[in-house]
């Protein structure tokens, strides 16, 4: 569908020449802003990029009311989202990544040793669904069989998709509380570090505010050794965790579907232009030197695009979904992903 896909004609007739609008809702990132720019162009689009801060802001947004034609989500909010029949699809084009063995903390006085400790404490976390927060409970209940209906979750935000029943283990913060005041206070005994628990607080479309610097630090990481330890999980299991997922509006890759293919090569000519900045040292921030880092882990490419080499990855959040009762049932692959490469 490649092939001459611009210069076909519509069912009226008229030419398709013309660049198409959308408007696209990502965050910045280095191996982004070329397609930002307009360095990189989108073939056969005309892009509309909006900036939502943070990033987070925009997720609540498309899943509510469908605001853009492209935009990043946190993956498994999308899951949750196509569960309940949202009218949007989702591309293998992850731009973050991370491991989810670290950043949950823990009070030094709980004495909590392991997750199975966790059973009958409150857990502080942003939301339920939050993706950082469902690839964690996924570990600690498969590799240290953690039962967490017997956790009490403790939220201080909302879920974005409002269809979406929590389970009754899940409350929320009180009135005038949030996580990082309870945990202060130890009304909670551990919590997701960063936006997924107690590194803010307030909604995104509230009033969003970070912790104070090292506020934080005299919480102790759960799990030890935690770069040794996610190393060795993904030689065994050949996840890498996604975050900040590409979706496209149904309507648009209805009426253009070679759309996912001009996404799809212009978002891989970014990051592999910021990949060759990256192994020469050109590009250096900390969040390049975390994906650098990362190639030790993964290999050369730390953002791994398509559904092939992410197949594992997209498997493994669907079913840990699906057994922390997030989504009614499992949606079917063909529905919630397209593959750029089979056009």
């Amino acid at each position: 569908m490649c092939v001459g896909r611009r210069g076909k004609q519509s069912a009226q007739g008229s030419d398709l020449a013309r660049p198409v609008k959308l408007k696209i809702a990502i965050a910045d990132y280095p191996h982004t802003l070329a397609v930002k720019s307009g360095a990189i162009p989108i073939e056969g689009v005309e892009p509309e990029f909006v900036n939502v801060v943070p990033q987070i802001g925009a997720f609540r947004r498309m899943v509510r009311q469908v605001e853009f034609d492209v935009c990043e989500l946190a993956p498994t909010t999308y899951i949750i989202a196509r569960a309940f029949n949202a009218p949007f699809v989702a591309l293998p084009i992850f731009v973050m990544r991370r491991f989810h063995h670290s950043g949950f903390l823990v009070r030094p006085d709980a004495g909590i040793k392991v997750p199975k400790d966790l059973e009958g404490k409150k857990v502080g976390v942003r939301a339920y669904s939050v993706t950082t927060g469902v690839w964690t409970r996924g570990i600690f209940i498969d590799d240290y069989g953690l039962d967490a209906s017997k956790v009490t979750w403790v939220v201080d935000d909302e879920e974005h998709v409002t269809q979406m029943k929590l389970p009754p283990n899940v409350v929320h913060a009180p009135d005038g509380k949030s996580l990082v005041s309870m945990m202060e206070a130890g009304e909670i005994v551990a919590g997701f570090d960063g936006n997924a628990g107690i590194g803010r607080s307030g909604s995104p479309t509230g009033g969003w505010q970070a912790a104070a610097p090292g506020a934080n630090a005299s919480y102790p990481e759960l799990i030890e050794n935690v770069e040794e330890v996610e190393a060795a999980w993904h030689r065994r299991t050949g996840i890498y965790p996604m975050h900040g997922t590409i979706v496209v509006k149904d309507s648009v890759l209805a009426e253009n579907p070679w759309i996912a293919k001009s996404l799809f090569d212009a978002f891989s000519r970014a990051k592999n232009e910021w990949l060759v900045r990256l192994k020469s040292g050109e590009a250096n921030t900390a969040g390049d030197k975390k994906y650098l880092a990362l190639t030790k882990v993964v290999g050369d490419d730390p953002l791994p695009f398509g559904m092939e080499a992410n197949m594992p990855t997209i498997r493994a959040l669907e079913d840990t979904a699906f057994k922390q009762k997030l989504i009614p049932e499992r949606v079917p692959l063909a529905r919630a992903w397209v593959d750029p490469l089979k056009f």
